[in-house]
């Protein structure tokens, strides 16, 4: 296992100029030896890039990569000792369950005696043993992606393992049983781990911290309960959550904010100038009218998910969300109620970023 250190930028195009122009804008960045790490963000916003950089089938036009403080760079996936797991299970259909999992300790020589108690280790965690002895081609496709994960973790002495996407092509359900298969093995492996996702369920269960990705920035990097509690940016609190975090452009003035024409003291001081609040629908709440902190909303709609209530109100041109108990009395649509934003959750930001 290994400690990565980033330190680069990444264009594809030559003599980039301007932040459009980079796959992965500059970033300073270090994965802790032993850590398991998810790459979070949406299509194109550079997390297969960075996962690339970091395995060494792609050279950094700017900077370096550093594993235990050595510059690998320029170095092959096989020089840093990287297993890469992709999005399509990557099996040979003509050897057996065990013959696939054994191939990369073949390759390197190991001998027959330590080959057979790895993979019937790597077999056991992954609930492969019954199936070692069957041809990989009539495996279903969680089996085969079983297969491919094992392949990634049986060697012991590797750098770090990573998953570009792995479980894309599974069924949700056993999504959930893999997850869980994944964080188990971390845990009884101490492997280095960075899991590429665009799925937020994916990367808050799997990970012990998070980089959040959009537009070749990471915007922050964190636990589940950081993101969620304190987005460093509205970005990380727009795609986390479901729905995500509600914002609404404020104009600060000392100890008080304006929103939509109503004054709203603040707990301290926040300047003067234009923000943004941030609050979770889970942290919003019915008031009575005129509590301080509250905003009156006329109310939109009112979904009943089973395990909650979503209430939506507009205020001005703005949505407000609040996810409330299923045994809350509810305003009607059309009606005015008063919600809660200004709490010990609620955030502020200038120009996208947190205010501290």
């Amino acid at each position: 296992m290994a400690r990565i250190d980033l330190d680069l930028a990444h264009a594809y195009r030559p003599n980039p100029r301007e932040d459009s122009d980079y796959a992965l804008l500059p970033l300073k960045m270090s994965f802790e030896d032993g850590g398991a790490y998810a790459l979070l963000g949406p299509s194109g916003c550079g997390k297969t890039t960075m996962l690339n950089i970091i395995s060494g089938l792609l050279a950094p036009s700017h900077g370096s990569v550093r594993f235990d403080g050595r510059d690998v760079t320029r170095e092959t996936p096989q020089q840093r000792n990287i297993a890469q797991v992709f999005q399509f299970p990557v099996i040979y259909d003509t050897m057996t369950v065990a013959e696939n999992l054994a191939f990369p300790l073949r390759n390197r020589k190991v001998p027959e005696a330590q080959i057979k108690q790895r993979v019937g280790q790597i077999a056991e965690m992954l609930e492969l043993s019954a199936q070692l002895d069957q041809r990989a081609a009539g495996l279903a496709a969680d089996a085969k992606q079983k297969i491919s994960l094992g392949r990634g973790l049986v060697r012991p002495d590797v750098s770090a393992v990573l998953f570009d996407e792995p479980l894309t092509v599974i069924d949700p359900h056993l999504k959930w049983q893999l997850r869980r298969k994944l964080k188990q093995i971390h845990h009884e492996l101490k492997l280095t781990l960075v899991y590429v996702t665009h799925d937020q369920v994916e990367a808050l269960t799997f990970a012990d911290r998070v980089v959040v990705m959009t537009r070749g920035r990471a915007v922050q990097v964190g636990t589940a309960s950081e993101l969620f509690e304190r987005p460093a940016h509205t970005f990380v609190g727009h795609f986390i959550g479901s729905p995500g975090m509600n914002f609404l452009p404020v104009r600060a003035s000392d100890d008080a904010i304006d929103v939509a024409g109503h004054r709203v003291p603040t707990p301290r001081p926040l300047g003067e100038g234009e923000l943004k609040l941030g609050v979770r629908p889970e942290y919003v709440s019915l008031a009575v009218p005129d509590t301080p902190g509250a905003l009156p909303v006329t109310v939109a709609q009112a979904q009943d998910i089973g395990t909650h209530v979503l209430l939506t109100g507009r205020i001005g041109e703005h949505t407000l969300k609040a996810r409330l108990s299923p045994e809350t009395a509810l305003p009607a649509v059309g009606s005015t109620a008063w919600l809660q934003v200004m709490g010990v959750h609620t955030c502020f930001y200038r120009d996208e970023e947190l205010v501290a």
